[in-house]
């Protein structure tokens, strides 16, 4: 790639962070919208389940594989065709008659996005060649993550109360054509020098091992536990498991490494993700029902009441960017699995008539742990790697984030329906206790496995698998 000026690397920047901010957009509106959906639609909660789940499970099957297509058949081109798929997706959205194919729709929205936050962070790296200036622009990217957090509940509650539940897909499409053409005219095209070879078994059993186990935990009420349905999920998902591990490791250019597991900071960062984003995706769901239906507020009046929340993670998110830097990732670790602890504690007392200032409290101290926890997951997968290794393990903690949530959707959605007498209304504060219970048990993980997964014994094994990689020049 030749040398661009800097306004150039900067415009660059700014095309690649437009698709992260209406991916993270699209999923903070899209709980929002949800008791519209369920009202206009006819939507059971397992449905509603769906909608956020068919789009994560999507994503987290395809974001490694994304990766290693750009690389081969070029990252711009693979930009481009992840953002008309991600239009057209949210365009059908937008336009759909049914839940079913609101659902459908929304998994064509997610290949396209498996194909744009990964990639873009590809072009990313290899457009700012200079360290620092690398440095500042991931700083950037991240900064939009919580950016599009902060402005998607305030976007999508004033969109659902105006215009209705179809204009969140609808604002995609224009944001979404301006990025192709302004990629097709500012962004260089760039492959790798030696891409990684394509691992379409892996993929087939990743997509089952997932699927398999969302599956089995989203339906596994309605079809009944014991039914051959729901234990053939489980089957598969174990089945899938043992089977993705043991081809995997006879691979030269595995899609998931086995190896990396040696590491108990990487192990501990990929459960540290799927437990984190558990709880976030668990809230964002539970929350979006309990204000609107059980509160009766408007979507935009949720939307401002979640706010504070999404400011914490803002305001957070830097601060433990710092820590980490200076003084490694268990402080805020253990900050965050506290705090994700106590908010779940709190919000376990909600009733029909919390006070405001008792819901602020909660969504406060949420917001303080979520934000403590991105930036000590990405670090953590990545120390001890070897560096030609590490795009593959931050990616391999992209895609556990996303695990987590689905599985967090799954499994609030899965209490929630099992625990409800009478309708959504009345019967939602009772039934979700155990929910915002389990909330609390995914920040207990969070900080048991901070704790152990930072030590010396931790450091030690990053260490020799490093050590291991170099010697095998993996």
């Amino acid at each position: 790639m030749d040398q661009l000026t800097r306004g150039r690397r900067l415009l660059v920047l700014g095309i690649c962070c437009s698709s992260l901010f209406i991916v993270g957009l699209d999923s903070t509106i899209v709980n929002l919208a949800l008791p519209a959906i369920r009202s206009e639609l006819g939507a059971s909660v397992s449905k509603l389940q769906w909608t956020i789940d068919a789009y994560t499970l999507v994503l987290a099957s395809l974001l490694m594989v994304s990766g290693s297509t750009a690389d081969r058949v070029g990252r711009r081109r693979t930009f481009q065709a992840g953002l008309v798929l991600f239009g057209i997706g949210s365009l059908l959205c937008g336009v759909a008659p049914t839940i079913d194919l609101l659902i459908v729709f929304r998994m064509l929205q997610a290949i396209g996005g498996s194909m744009l936050n990964p990639v873009a962070m590809s072009i990313i790296t290899n457009t700012f060649t200079n360290p620092r200036e690398r440095a500042q622009a991931i700083g950037v990217w991240g900064g939009v993550v919580g950016l599009s957090m902060a402005v998607g509940p305030v976007v999508g509650g004033a969109l659902v109360d105006t215009v209705g539940w179809r204009s969140i897909f609808w604002i995609n499409v224009p944001v979404t054509l301006a990025a192709v053409l302004m990629t097709a005219l500012f962004v260089p095209e760039s492959r790798a020098a030696i891409p990684r070879r394509i691992d379409p078994v892996g993929q087939v059993l990743v997509v089952l091992l997932l699927g398999g186990l969302t599956y089995g935990i989203i339906e596994g009420r309605s079809a009944g536990w014991g039914s051959p349905l729901i234990i053939g999920c489980f089957v598969l998902f174990a089945g899938a498991l043992v089977s993705l591990v043991l081809y995997e490791r006879q691979r030269d250019e595995p899609l998931l490494e086995p190896r990396f597991f040696r590491s108990a900071p990487f192990s501990g960062a990929t459960l540290i993700a799927v437990c984190g984003f558990s709880a976030l995706s668990g809230f964002l769901f539970l929350n979006s029902l309990y204000l609107q239906s059980v509160r009766g507020f408007t979507a935009l009046h949720a939307g401002l009441l979640t706010l504070p929340m999404a400011a914490m993670t803002v305001v957070f998110a830097p601060i433990s960017g710092w820590l980490v830097g200076h003084r490694g990732p268990r402080l805020p670790l253990v900050v965050a699995g506290s705090m994700l602890t106590v908010a779940g504690l709190v919000l376990s007392r909600l009733d029909n008539s919390t006070s405001t200032v008792m819901l602020l409290i909660g969504y406060l101290v949420f917001g303080l742990g979520f934000g403590m926890l991105n930036a000590p997951i990405t670090n953590a997968a990545v120390s001890g790697m070897p560096r030609a290794q590490a795009g593959v393990a931050a990616a391999i903690a992209s895609t556990s984030r996303q695990v987590g949530a689905s599985l967090g959707v799954a499994i609030a959605g899965t209490v929630l329906t099992a625990r409800l007498v009478g309708p959504l209304e009345t019967g939602f504060v009772a039934a979700a206790r155990l929910c915002w219970f389990i909330i609390a048990g995914c920040g207990v993980l969070v900080l048991t496995l901070g704790l152990i997964t930072t030590g010396a014994w931790a450091r030690r094994t990053a260490s020799q698998l490093r050590d291991a990689g170099a010697a095998e020049s993996f």
